[in-house]
């Protein structure tokens, strides 16, 4: 899992049958410091986010497969939750 925040919606004329219902959304991975980190990437949205939201995202294809109940389907990102707050203890030495 990895926290992200949504940039901006990727819009398709033809989709994969298996996720033609589903939008699709541009993250932007962050890091502890909740700083953007590495290159943003497309996850399908499976709880009705949206851009500047702060998103929980499973990055894995067999989780995907899972969460979104269909085998074989095309997706390798699926946005899961959207964060409403965030608290992190300091890291202890």
């Amino acid at each position: 899992m990895q926290i992200c925040d949504v940039v901006g919606n990727a819009v398709a004329t033809a989709k994969h049958p298996k996720i033609h219902a589903y939008k699709l959304l541009v993250v932007q991975p962050l890091g502890l410091d909740l700083k953007p980190v590495g290159a943003s990437f497309l996850a399908v949205d499976d709880v009705n986010a949206g851009e500047g939201d702060r998103v929980l995202v499973s990055k894995e294809g067999g989780g995907a497969r899972l969460l979104l109940q269909r085998d074989r389907v095309p997706v390798q990102a699926v946005v899961v939750a959207v964060v409403d707050a965030l608290h992190m203890d300091p890291l202890q030495d």
